[in-house]
C-alpha cells in the first residue's frame, strides 16, 4: 500500500487520549494510520511534553510545541487560545514535507495568520468557538475568568471567518454543520472518534452515574442539578465519577447517603463503573453537539438518559432516554431503575456505523484524494 503523508496540527499532546477532545483527536490519527496515512504531528502543549511509545506507533514523527503563555495575548485582537499556539519551526517543519495539513481546531490555525501556507487545508471545527466560550462565561461563577471567556467568546465571533478559507471542513455536530455552511459549502459532518468496541452487558446494574471533569463550569452545574434531583429519589444510588471535584459534590451532597463521590485515579476505573451501572445519566447547559461522554456510555454502558443538549445526531439520540427538567430526570429515573436492559440490534447497528471510526476516517480520505 501507498503510504500518503499528512501533517495533523492538534492544540495538545493526544495521549493519553483522557479529554474529550484529544480522545478525538488520538483515535483519529490511529484510525488514518490504519487505512495507510503517513501523520507528520505537530502538537502544542502546557505540560504534556512526553511522546509516548503508543504515539510513535502510529506516527512518523511527533513536534512538540510549548504554548506561549505571554499575559499580553490577553490584549490581542486575536483570541486567546488561538495567538497562543504558534511557534518559528512549525512552518519549518510542516515546509520539510509537501503534504495536506490538517487542523485540530480553530485554536492551530495562528500559523494561518503568520505565514501564506501553500499546502491544502482542512480543518476539524471541534466546537463553534464563539457559542462554545460564551457558555463557558455563561456558566462559571468565578468572575475573572467569566469575564476572560466573555471576551475569548467576542474575539472568536470575528475570527471564525477564517473557516471560509479552508478546502474542507469537518464538524463534530448537525448543528455545527449549519452554521458552518453559512460560511462555505465545503463542510461536512463527521462523528468523534472515540476508540471504543461495543460492550454487551447483563439486563441489571446497580447504580446511576454520572462522570465528568468537574472544573469545567458546564459540568459542575450539571453534577449540582443531578445531586438535587437525587435528593427526591432517596432509595437509588447515584455514583458522580471524576479526576477532581471531590469537595465540591461532598460539599452539595451532605447529608445524603444515597451519593457518592469515586476518584478516577486509573484507565480502568471508569470501565469498571459503566460494565456495574443501570443508567448513565448525563445533561448540560451549553448546546454544543455530541458529548463524548454519551457515546462512551453507549457503547460500554446500559440505559443512556440524558437532555438534547446532549446530542444532536437523530441516530444516536434515538438510542438514548430523554428527560430535560428537574422533575422529568426524576420520573424517568424512577422508571429505569426497576427496568431490564435488553441489548437492541438498531443500538448495534449505529455504533458499528455511524460510530465507526474507520469508515470515517475513510471520509477523511475521500476528501483529501
Amino acid at each position: 500500500m501507498l503510504k500518503k503523508p499528512i501533517h495533523i496540527i492538534s492544540f495538545e499532546n493526544p495521549f493519553p487520549p483522557d479529554f474529550g477532545g484529544v480522545i478525538d483527536v488520538f483515535y483519529k490519527i490511529k484510525a488514518l494510520h490504519s487505512i495507510g496515512f503517513k501523520i507528520y504531528l505537530h502538537c502544542f502543549y502546557q505540560n504534556r511534553n512526553q511522546v509516548s511509545e503508543e504515539l510513535k506507533a502510529i506516527t512518523e514523527e511527533v513536534f512538540l510545541y510549548k504554548k506561549n503563555r505571554n499575559p499580553l495575548f490577553l490584549f490581542s485582537k486575536i483570541p486567546l487560545p488561538v495567538i497562543s499556539r504558534f511557534h518559528q519551526d512549525l512552518a519549518k517543519n510542516i515546509a520539510k514535507v509537501d503534504a495536506p495539513v490538517f487542523f485540530e481546531g480553530l485554536q492551530t490555525t495562528m500559523i494561518l495568520q503568520k505565514i501564506n501556507l501553500p499546502n491544502k487545508k482542512y480543518l476539524r471545527l471541534h466546537n463553534i468557538e464563539s457559542d462554545f466560550y460564551a457558555g463557558m462565561s455563561k456558566n462559571e461563577t468565578n468572575y475573572f475568568w467569566k469575564t476572560i471567556y466573555h471576551f475569548v467568546a467576542q474575539k472568536f465571533i470575528k475570527y471564525q471567518k477564517i473557516i471560509s478559507s479552508f478546502d474542507y471542513v469537518f464538524t463534530l455536530s448537525c448543528y455545527e454543520n449549519q452554521v458552518v455552511k453559512s460560511m462555505t459549502n465545503q463542510s461536512d459532518y463527521l462523528p468523534v472518534f472515540h476508540g471504543n468496541q461495543h460492550q454487551f452487558l447483563s439486563e441489571r446494574g446497580k447504580f446511576a452515574l454520572y462522570h465528568g471533569d468537574l472544573r469545567l463550569a458546564d459540568n459542575k452545574k450539571a453534577a449540582k442539578f443531578l445531586i438535587d434531583v437525587f435528593k427526591e429519589i432517596p432509595d437509588y444510588q447515584l455514583i458522580i465519577a471524576s479526576s477532581n471535584g471531590k469537595k465540591m459534590v461532598e460539599t452539595k451532597a451532605k447529608n445524603l447517603s444515597n451519593v457518592t463521590f469515586v476518584e478516577l485515579k486509573a484507565n480502568n476505573q471508569l470501565t469498571n463503573l459503566f460494565s456495574e451501572a443501570h443508567i448513565n445519566v448525563m445533561l448540560s447547559f451549553q448546546r454544543s453537539g455530541t458529548k463524548l461522554k454519551v457515546v462512551n456510555s453507549l457503547f460500554n454502558g446500559r440505559f443512556c438518559l440524558v437532555n438534547k443538549n446532549m446530542i444532536d445526531d437523530a441516530a444516536i439520540l434515538d438510542l438514548c432516554e430523554l428527560a430535560e427538567t428537574k422533575q422529568e430526570f426524576v420520573a424517568k429515573i424512577n422508571e429505569l431503575k426497576n427496568k431490564e436492559y435488553q441489548e437492541n440490534e438498531k443500538r448495534n447497528q449505529v455504533l458499528t456505523t455511524v460510530l465507526n471510526d474507520i469508515e470515517n476516517a475513510k471520509k477523511i480520505a475521500f476528501y483529501l484524494s
